[in-house]
């Protein structure tokens, strides 16, 4: 596991074939914000996206969210997360750890039924919301995640 730099921002990925929730810390590393959903576009297009990304807010590591089972057994979706992950890393030139995201859509819908918006509302926030809960769960974690030559199954 590599080492996942002090200061810098690090961008959490909530990772979906149609739409990626994306949030982003300050540089010190203290808060997770909710930055935007992507959707999928082209693998051209969402090239050119995480490339600008990366650059435009200096993000010095992703945290990309690795659905398990809850028992902790990868499932096809993580499988699609590990090779997004590489895909990232080897797209933008930015270091890539994965993080157990179990809970977080969860987490995400719970804060929103909370708030007093529309469902269409709800719905266009949830993946970036899913997304900043993943980010602080790291940021409040011991900052381990597993780097692309881990397996799923080892967490």
């Amino acid at each position: 596991m590599s080492e996942v730099p002090k200061d810098g921002r690090l961008a959490g990925i909530d990772f979906g074939t149609v739409r990626i929730g994306i949030a982003i810390t300050d540089p010190g590393q203290v808060l997770a914000s909710p930055y935007e959903n992507y959707n999928r576009r082209t693998p051209e297009k969402d090239a050119a996206y995480f490339r600008q990304l990366a650059e435009q807010e200096k993000v010095v590591t992703f945290v990309v969210g690795l659905p398990v089972h809850m028992s902790g057994d990868s499932s096809r979706m993580s499988e699609a997360a590990v090779e997004f992950g590489e895909w990232l890393q080897e797209t933008t030139g930015v270091p890539v750890i994965w993080f157990d995201e179990r809970y977080t859509s969860s987490l995400a819908k719970e804060r929103l039924r909370a708030g007093n918006l529309t469902a269409k509302k709800k719905k266009k926030r949830l993946d970036m919301l899913a997304a900043q809960v993943l980010l602080a769960s790291f940021l409040e974690s011991d900052r381990t995640g597993h780097d692309h030559k881990d397996s799923p199954d080892a967490i």
